[in-house]
């Protein structure tokens, strides 16, 4: 069978999307799908897609093994209660067996959350009737497309990890399954682009092309969230509101770094870039979390829904602002101050 390119045809040198036409005898026919040298510009239409459904991936691995954690400390008896001596206990009551049971349930929520949001509004960016509001959704789809793919993926993989922890010696034994969702995890960094790649995607042409523009409208919708948590009563959220609007602050700082830095020390804003898809990831889950606790709040004030799905939702987002949220200023140091330390050793010393 003789195949023959529509690029070559063409005389195309960019890489124009076509449909090959195959045949028995006689070669195969191209199709020109879309117009002639834009065949980038529709290729990342479906890498979008593929990135998107990965990051659902790492999202669905870590439900499940958070899932499968969560039984196994419930029924799993070992060691006694700390606070009052009985036992043995599941090793549920353990205070870290509980810190890690909630690192994979808060941040499950949060990607699955967030990349909720990002689908609804590829759906907005695709049939909304307003044009401006189109493109206002197609700019953030975009953006936040590297994010729900790299970051998911990563934390899919903690997830997977955490949950051969809480099995302990169990988790190395096939038949807990628990291990077979760390190996089914790993992969999902590397489909459709590393976690390196999508963080270069998101620095570049993401960001520091429009300067930053569209990231800074999604500041200012988690600011608007920042100041709801501060109106709230009570413990939980005036914790979960510090955590967040701290988050916030390093985000935007670590922002106005690469969009103001990236021409100038392109190298070193580069050695930030997987922090700083990390730094993104973690504040934009929190404030899908900080959402959804304002919703749970209204329902409990009006005496609607579940009122104890609607306290977990509380929790779990203060839970959150406090281990994870909690490592954003960190994260943003890194990013502005870290480029230095990484360049400064010769490559035949490392």
């Amino acid at each position: 069978m003789r195949c023959v390119s529509i690029e070559h045809k063409l005389g195309i040198h960019a890489s124009p999307t076509c449909v090959m036409a195959y045949g028995d005898n006689g070669g195969a026919t191209g199709y020109l799908v879309g117009r002639e040298n834009e065949g980038l510009k529709y290729m990342f239409v479906m890498m979008n897609a593929a990135r998107f459904a990965v990051g659902l991936e790492g999202v669905a691995i870590a439900e499940r093994a958070y899932q499968r954690a969560l039984q196994y400390a419930r029924e799993r008896l070992q060691g006694r209660d700390l606070a009052d001596g009985s036992g043995p206990v599941p090793i549920i009551r353990h205070p870290d067996i509980r810190r890690m049971l909630m690192l994979m349930k808060s941040q499950t929520e949060a990607m699955r959350a967030l990349a909720y949001v990002v689908a609804a509004a590829h759906d907005a960016a695709a049939r909304h009737p307003d044009a401006a509001e189109r493109q206002r959704n197609q700019a953030f789809v975009d953006l936040m497309i590297p994010v729900v793919k790299g970051w998911s993926t990563e934390v899919g993989n903690e997830i997977a990890s955490l949950g051969v922890q809480i099995h302990g010696g169990m988790g190395f034994i096939e038949e807990t399954g628990a291990a077979q969702h760390l190996r089914d995890a790993r992969i999902t960094t590397i489909y459709e682009g590393t976690t390196g790649i999508q963080a270069n995607d998101l620095i570049g042409r993401k960001i520091a092309r429009e300067g930053g523009a569209t990231l800074k409208a999604v500041v200012a919708a988690m600011q608007q969230v920042a100041q709801e948590l501060a109106a709230q009563p009570g413990e939980e959220f005036a914790a979960l509101h510090a955590g967040f609007a701290r988050g916030v602050e390093a985000l935007a700082g670590a922002a106005t770094h690469v969009a103001t830095r990236f021409s100038e020390d392109i190298l070193a804003v580069h050695v930030g870039a997987v922090p700083f898809l990390r730094l993104m990831g973690i504040v934009s889950g929190g404030w899908q979390l900080a959402r959804a606790a304002l919703v749970a709040q209204r329902k409990l004030a009006a005496g609607e829904g579940d009122a104890g799905f609607c306290k977990a939702k509380i929790s779990t987002a203060r839970f959150y602002a406090d281990h994870l949220l909690a490592q954003a200023p960190g994260l943003a140091a890194t990013v502005i101050k870290g480029g230095a330390g990484a360049l400064a050793i010769a490559e035949d010393a490392l």
